[in-house]
């Protein structure tokens, strides 16, 4: 087969790295990939919403499959652009289409999803620059601290989370009033604050059944011990030890099996990943969002402990024969620390050199934020590199990691010294 993964992260690297590990691939494209991919596939410079483009490749290479990394072309209809053209319409999309992408694009819908199918999430509402006072009433009811959340795409930083009152009610008026976020916050979703732990889980739908992947944790804040700003995510670990079997049966059961009966229920076709993001209340599950795309760096622990032929994975969902296949998961811990730019996620500086790369051993570095430039890999990027490690363990994955790390270099290079702090 033939294949195209669109993104340019380190999710869709590690796509590739799967993916070109397949008797099934001969060829692979990246659009627009980055250094990493382009040892492993050919890179294409294309935009992931530039439908058009996409399509006249397609064609011109003979592509069979678009594996979509991304949400940004999902939310936009990248797969029923590709259903409603003829001439196209016989390649499998892997991701859901444009109905049912709304769960990752728009919060409110997500919401709406949850409390129609009983699915355990925090009481909310939502708001628009119309009803901002109403907003100010409803966050003076709740008990610091004051969730906010942008309703549309906001690259994974549209979510605050404030202590005080009247702070909460300047963001809430920033975010409507003053497009603190643009098009994504023209409506807000206040949330109850759920205290917990966070976890996510991943299930593989063909739209009929479903299959689990290995539950992550991932890290999103900049700053040790979860402190600072929010980033796409600084380092994952895989599995997640306080998720124990009687856990993970109550996520099967009460958010699992409900999400994917929910979107056959309300005729929402999907195809793809279905990326849960929960917290764990005492013993209890709650959702807190859907993505419907595999998350970063989660991906650089998940689909490493997959033993599965990806390809043939990918063929089921296409076929809606993914009951056919059993999941065969890798005993051992992954974990992956991320490498950023000075700056991130603030203002950051790009086309740092970036050295050492040979000198990495029984890790697996995915490229995010890099490229190859005059033939050396330079910075692209705030996430800029994620090196994944297996152990027996994940204190000898991550001691394997951050080994690994010392011997790369470039300037104002940072990471997280303690992913995994808080297991």
């Amino acid at each position: 087969m033939t294949i195209l993964i669109l993104g340019s992260g380190g999710r869709e690297h590690t796509f590739a790295w799967k993916i070109a590990q397949s008797p099934k691939c001969n060829k692979l494209y990246v659009a627009p990939g980055n250094s990493g991919t382009a040892d492993i596939a050919e890179n294409v410079n294309l935009s992931v919403t530039d439908f058009p483009a996409i399509k006249a490749l397609v064609l011109s290479k003979g592509i069979d499959m678009v594996v979509v990394g991304p949400e940004d072309p999902l939310v936009q209809g990248v797969h029923d652009f590709f259903l409603n053209d003829d001439e196209i319409k016989h390649v499998a999309v892997i991701g859901p289409q444009q109905a049912a992408a709304a769960l990752e694009g728009s919060k409110e819908f997500a919401k709406e999803f949850m409390m129609r199918h009983n699915i355990p999430t925090a009481a909310y509402q939502s708001f628009n620059a119309d009803n901002v006072e109403a907003g100010y009433a409803f966050l003076e009811t709740l008990q610091p601290p004051y969730v906010l959340k942008a309703d549309g795409l906001a690259a994974g930083k549209g979510v605050l989370i404030l202590n005080d009152l009247e702070e909460a009610k300047t963001e809430l008026k920033n975010m409507l009033v003053n497009a603190k976020f643009g098009q994504a916050s023209t409506k807000v979703v206040i949330e109850e604050f759920l205290e917990g732990i966070e976890l996510s889980c991943f299930v593989l739908t063909d739209g009929k059944t479903y299959k689990m992947l290995p539950t992550a944790k991932d890290y999103k804040r900049i700053g040790e011990g979860d402190t600072g700003l929010n980033t796409g995510g600084m380092g994952a670990v895989s599995p997640v030890p306080f998720a124990t079997e009687a856990f993970l049966n109550k996520i099967e059961n009460r958010i699992v099996k409900p999400t994917v009966q929910g979107l056959q229920d309300d005729n929402l076709p999907y195809k793809g990943f279905i990326f849960i993001g929960l917290i764990k209340v005492g013993d209890d599950p709650k959702v807190i969002e859907y993505n419907v795309r595999m998350g970063d760096p989660e991906t650089e622990v998940v689909l490493p402990r997959l033993k599965n032929d990806m390809v043939e994975v990918f063929q089921a969902m296409a076929n809606q024969t993914l009951e056919t296949i059993d999941i065969e998961i890798d005993a051992r811990a992954a974990t992956t620390v991320m490498m950023v730019s000075g700056g991130y996620p603030e203002a950051y500086e790009k086309g740092k050199e970036i050295t050492g790369l040979e000198y990495v051993e029984d890790a697996i570095p995915f490229h995010a934020g890099a490229v190859v430039k005059e033939g050396k890999i330079v910075t692209s990027g705030g996430r800029v590199l994620a090196m994944t490690s297996y152990g027996n363990t994940y204190q000898e994955a991550l001691k394997k990691s951050y080994q690994n790390i010392e011997k790369l270099h470039f300037d104002k290079m940072y990471y997280r010294k303690d992913i995994g702090f808080d297991l």
